[in-house]
């Protein structure tokens, strides 16, 4: 019988855990698998841990990890895969907007032969209409910009199977964009389409100004056209203002008269002004993450690490888990 560990990232989800445990333990028991769950909470202020805790104490195989702070669900996932210990690992959010009734589809699409499988919204409920038009851009706009295709609609809701785990482990930069990380690394992939729905309780910890960070740490962790678009523009600029400088030269020495005067120098002052400025904040933007890089923090800080006492390690197939060539 296969392994199965479940890593769920919380933050402040103190109304959803005890109904996402319920759901989980209902659809897992249809499972021909051993499971434990692994929730990863990221430096919460409310009582999830103490239901964490409570819930730990019913089911021992309930295991959690605390971060010492808010990192960021990129890094509590992170966290969470880091301590991954099964044949088969699957990511989830805990609000149950994806539907947990996709992990037997993604278990039988595992059996098949896939190391990845997904789950790709075909409507998103509950969400504005600028929230769906914006995520429907950012997708568009990364997918040109990345030498890599990351699947559109589609969130960390995945299975991954141990190897697949193993290598993203290995990617260790700092600004870590996960749904790039998790299409980077390759092997065999496949979507499974459904429809989200709205949270079953809570609110989202997301707001426009994490989301508009998230896209730009996204496109600038996998894609250098921003800064060859700071080229292009600039070499664009310079030509126009060598055409318009000859023609100011031109019409002076053959027609006479001076050229245009105060306000046309501050409009050309103003725009060369502000595309230096652009230049240098799209620049700004890569070295802030070299620097970040260059310091070699570690991406998350452990406060307590409470493992499932039905511990897997012992039935997790040796192959998979002495293999460090991976």
């Amino acid at each position: 019988m296969s392994n199965l560990q479940i890593i769920v990232p919380v933050f402040n989800e103190q109304e959803v855990v005890d109904l996402f445990y319920e759901k989980m333990k209902q659809i897992l028991a249809t499972c021909d698998v051993n499971w434990t769950l692994l929730f990863v909470d990221d430096g919460s202020t409310d009582g999830t841990v103490q239901h964490i805790e409570f819930l730990r104490h019913k089911d021992d195989r309930i295991g959690f990890i605390t971060l010492s702070r808010n990192f960021g669900k990129e890094y509590a996932l992170t966290a969470g895969l880091d301590h991954a210990n099964a044949d088969v690992v699957v990511v989830i959010d805990v609000d149950l907007q994806d539907p947990p009734e996709l992990i037997p589809l993604m278990l039988d699409e595992w059996h098949n032969g896939f190391d990845v499988v997904y789950a790709t919204r075909k409507a998103r409920e509950g969400e504005t209409f600028i929230k769906k038009a914006t995520a429907s851009w950012f997708y568009k706009i990364i997918n040109k910009m990345s030498n890599i295709s990351i699947p559109k609609d589609t969130g960390d809701y995945r299975l991954m199977d141990i190897k697949a785990v193993k290598a993203i482990n290995k990617l260790r930069e700092s600004n870590r964009f996960m749904k790039g990380i998790f299409a980077w690394v390759g092997y065999k992939q496949k979507a499974i389409y459904f429809d989200r729905k709205e949270r079953a309780a809570g609110t989202t910890k997301f707001n426009f100004r994490k989301l508009f960070s998230f896209a730009v740490d996204g496109i600038t962790s996998f894609s250098y056209v921003p800064l060859r678009f700071a080229t292009w523009i600039g070499t664009l600029v310079a030509l126009l203002s060598f055409a318009y400088g000859i023609k100011v030269i031109v019409k002076a020495l053959i027609f006479g008269g001076d050229p245009q005067g105060y306000p046309t120098m501050m409009v050309v002052i103003l725009f060369l002004g502000g595309i230096q400025l652009m230049a240098l904040g799209i620049i700004g933007e890569y070295l802030g993450r070299l620097f970040e890089e260059n310091k070699q923090r570690p991406l998350y800080l452990i406060d307590k690490y409470q493992p499932p006492t039905n511990e897997v390690s012992d039935k997790l197939d040796p192959r998979l888990r002495e293999d460090d060539s991976l």
